[in-house]
């Protein structure tokens, strides 16, 4: 394959091809090696690499930078908020209109039983 270089910031795709205590090696679609450290896949606390990442997963990430021997330094837990900030707007506005129906039913109840209540007691 044609090595391309890759900058700071590009997303990639990779395949886990190894798995060590303190990270995961991927070998990218341009032939080259990346490394994702424990600390970058998952936003989540990462005791154990096998319950997130196995040996043949595909995986997307994000170039962070480069180590000592040249391979890139990935981020797959960079690469989930970019992912999410393109449909966060979407999500807020589904969640707030689901948040407007919801209180807009409670009012309507809410009053439903205020004029239960006053009915009662006009009797």
């Amino acid at each position: 394959m044609v090595n391309e270089s890759l900058a700071t910031g590009d997303s990639v795709k990779g395949k886990v091809v190894d798995i060590k205590k303190f990270g995961a090696f991927l070998e990218l679609e341009n032939g080259e090696e990346g490394f994702v450290h424990i600390s970058k896949i998952s936003k989540k606390y990462v005791r154990e690499i096998s319950n997130f990442l196995k040996i043949g997963d595909e995986v997307q990430g994000k170039v962070i930078g480069r180590t000592k021997d040249g391979k890139y330094e990935l981020s797959l837990k960079d690469y989930d908020e970019q992912k999410e900030d393109t449909g966060k707007s979407h999500n807020f506005e589904k969640r707030l209109n689901q948040y407007l129906k919801d209180s807009e039913k409670k009012i309507s109840e809410y009053k439903k039983h205020l004029d239960k209540k006053k009915n009662t007691r006009r009797r």
